[in-house]
């Protein structure tokens, strides 16, 4: 029997492995976030400014909407789907596959928008109460921006609109490709993400004007017409000239425009736009060319007139405001504004002279989103890497204290929406161990009530890698990186493993997580089945670690990055288990640029390379986001040329696939094909790959051809 036993125990664990699922390619790629994706309860959400909660629970396969209230916990059914679709039949609407985005008003009332109507129901009396007609917008209308009062604004075109009291009125009429009106501006960085401004009472309306006469046109080849012909964008380089952006107000009342009086030079760049509570101000972040200079400054929302600059910030290097001043509710002459002058990105209140009162939190950690206020506007709620730069949680600060108290708890990374009161919390939660969990915390006493726990895992039937997160020495022997590890299943430590290395390393980007699967797409577990292992390091120059941390990599990009993700080579090689002779390095954008890098620079390390979408020659990228890294190629000409990867060409040794979208706006076409005529007149062999009509990232169906491509093109070149 004492043989029996260890025979049996082998037996059981042979089969069950067998038994065990193996992703493909395909499912790994195109189901990540449907099918295979963690369990969760949808629009789970506050009530209008109640304590009452709502969320949808496909129960029993039937989706079925539910509401409960903070102080008690105890959900109750409101209505299934087929009862809510026997509410549309009633009103002559067609029937819903799923429940529509509600939006809630009330405990008992919400709305959603179906066949151009907005809808209203009373879940407690189980009818619609009212279906209006929507306005209706231009069929090519885009950026739709709504108001609180129900206006719109939106753009057709390059010109912008306003829909007043149901009717369309077109705010300006000489758009066209070198003057745009209503859109987001400088590239969409420092935060900007739309380019119109609703004033607190939706009758006045602040917008972007960008003129891009001087700015390059740039030709993005389309393939589709006979003969191919090109679309000329405008695509501003570094060191070339700039877009001038100015910010205009119109009156939905008198249908008049001012535009601010922002000043010279043209070329500097207009950020985080905020109105004032009482609709009179505009404040606007401006910075310089040079990005290392911010103005704060409040205009007059009337006249346009410059009022005063509330404050400057200065940086030798660069800075990078990201968010628009919060006004403290009940208190419209204070507002917090959040900043990385002390090293780590911290909240600050301020008063509307420019006085800054305080600064509200203070520590080696950064605040990555504020959260709102508690009605009386006492209290701040804050989004921090205060536990560790891989971790997420729930934090507040009294104003008048500045006492700063956690809220959430567990290890892991944590989305809260915070009630109107502030009393409570509705946490989503998950960590390498915890696939979700969905909690209301009552911020008095930090209770949690789990509305759902230990969701279930999509990937519990199937073999997966061992993944950890831990933490390397950089290149300067001090500063700790976090890295991240899958091992292969029926993981060996006596066998020698092909080593795939994947890589961002970039600036606003972090790779490593203390999320589900550690922040890694699902790919890599179906790498980890095929018996390789993935390793990712974070290197200095990323994102959510401080200001010293991020700013390492000024004017020279590609160096000390490459120097700590070296050191993530060395922290592989130490181990008996790695395959030295067979390690891949994979990278998109930034990665891809590094995966060149190195692939050129250090080219006895890695036999293969995948670098997508690459950035070879620094002064054919973008403006805004080249310049604030680099400085311009007339100011930094060592940089650039340093960091120029056609001039390495001659020393690529390993295998190196190459893959770009031919409609790319972003790291426009033309990075890769310079590295590719460079790497024909070196005599050098470059595999190269593109995706036509695709642009920076090949997304949709096509994404697992572009997945099956990279795992094929591994498997080709390395031993298994």
């Amino acid at each position: 029997m004492r043989k029996t036993i260890p025979i049996l125990a082998l037996l059981i664990v042979f089969f069950s492995l067998d038994a065990q699922k193996m992703l493909t390619v395909s499912d790994a790629v195109l189901k990540q976030r449907t099918t295979l994706a963690p369990e969760k309860l949808l629009q789970l959400s506050w009530m209008g400014s109640t304590t009452s909660y709502a969320y949808i629970d496909n129960k029993e396969n039937i989706p079925t909407l539910f509401t409960a209230d903070a102080k008690t916990n105890q959900p109750k059914v409101v209505m299934t789907l087929p009862e809510f679709n026997t509410l549309l039949k009633g009103k002559g609407l067609k029937e819903a596959k799923e429940f529509p985005l509600l939006k809630w008003s009330t405990a008992n009332l919400c709305a959603f928008e179906k066949e151009g109507k907005l809808i209203t129901v009373d879940i407690t009396a189980k009818s619609i109460t009212s279906t209006v007609d929507l306005p209706v917008l231009s069929e090519n209308a885009e950026n739709i921006d709504k108001a609180g009062n129900g206006n719109y604004a939106f753009t057709v075109n390059n010109n912008l609109y306003v829909n007043v009291s149901d009717k369309n009125v077109q705010v300006s009429t000489d758009g066209s490709d070198n003057l745009v009106y209503g859109k987001s501006v400088h590239r969409e960085e420092f935060g900007i993400y739309k380019g119109t401004f609703w004033s607190p009472d939706g009758k006045a309306l602040a917008f972007y004007r960008m003129d891009q006469s001087k700015v390059t046109t740039y030709p993005i080849m389309e393939i589709g017409d006979r003969p191919a012909g090109a679309r000329m964008i405008k695509y501003p380089m570094a060191g070339d000239s700039s877009h001038f952006v100015t910010v205009g107000v119109y009156n939905c009342d008198t249908k008049a425009t001012v535009y601010l009086k922002t000043g010279t030079p043209r070329e500097q760049y207009l950020t985080n736009v905020a109105w004032s509570p009482d609709t009179k101000h505009i404040y606007i972040a401006v910075i310089n060319r040079d990005q290392n200079h911010l103005k704060f400054n409040s205009y007059n929302a009337i006249t346009g007139d410059f009022e005063k600059t509330l404050f400057e910030e200065k940086d030798e290097k660069y800075v990078q405001p990201m968010n628009i001043m919060e006004f403290v509710p009940g208190k419209p002459d204070q507002f917090i504004w959040q900043s990385e002058r002390d090293g780590y990105k911290q909240v600050y209140l301020y008063d509307i002279t420019g006085k800054m009162i305080k600064q509200l939190t203070k520590g080696n950690w950064v605040v990555t989103a504020t959260n709102g206020f508690d009605t009386k506007g006492e209290n701040l709620f804050f989004t921090s890497t205060i536990e560790s730069g891989i971790t997420r949680h729930l934090c507040k600060v009294n104003l008048k204290s500045g006492k700063t108290e956690q809220i959430t708890s567990g290890t892991g990374t944590h989305t809260a929406l915070v009630s109107a009161d502030g009393a409570y919390l509705l946490d989503h939660m998950q960590s390498l161990d915890v696939p979700r969990e969905q909690s209301v915390y009552a911020c008095a006493d930090k209770k949690k009530t789990f509305v759902l726990k230990n969701a279930e895992n999509p990937l519990k039937d199937y073999a997966l890698g061992k993944l950890s997160i831990f933490t390397i020495k950089a290149a300067d022997g001090v500063t700790p990186l976090y890295a991240r590890q899958f091992l292969p299943i029926n993981f060996d430590s006596t066998k020698k493993y092909p080593t795939l290395v994947y890589l961002y390393g970039g600036p606003n980007a972090q790779m490593v997580n203390n999320t589900w699967n550690g922040g890694g797409d699902l790919w890599f577990q179906y790498m980890a089945e095929q018996g390789y292992v993935i390793f990712t390091v974070d290197s200095r120059g990323s994102e959510n670690r401080g200001k010293a941390f991020e700013q390492v990599t000024f004017r020279n990009l590609g160096v000390e990055e490459t120097k700590d993700q070296l050191e993530g080579v060395k922290y592989l090689k130490s181990k008996r288990w790695v395959d030295a002779d067979n390690m891949i390095i994979y990278g998109w954008s930034f990665g891809g640029f590094m995966t060149t890098n190195i692939m050129v620079k250090h080219p006895d390390i890695f036999k293969v390379g995948i670098a997508g979408g690459p950035v070879i020659n620094w002064k054919y990228y973008e403006v805004m986001y080249t310049e604030r890294y680099m400085d311009t190629p007339q100011a930094n000409p060592e940089g650039y040329k340093n960091s120029d990867l056609t001039l390495y060409a001659n020393n690529l040794n390993g295998r190196l696939l190459m893959i770009h979208g031919t409609e790319d706006p972003v790291v426009v076409w033309q990075h890769s094909l310079l590295f590719l005529k460079s790497c024909v007149d070196k005599g050098k062999l470059l595999d190269y790959y593109v995706y036509p009509g695709h642009e920076h990232n090949v997304l949709g169906k096509d994404r697992a051809n572009l997945y099956d491509k990279i795992t094929d093109y591994i498997f080709l070149h390395t031993k298994k």
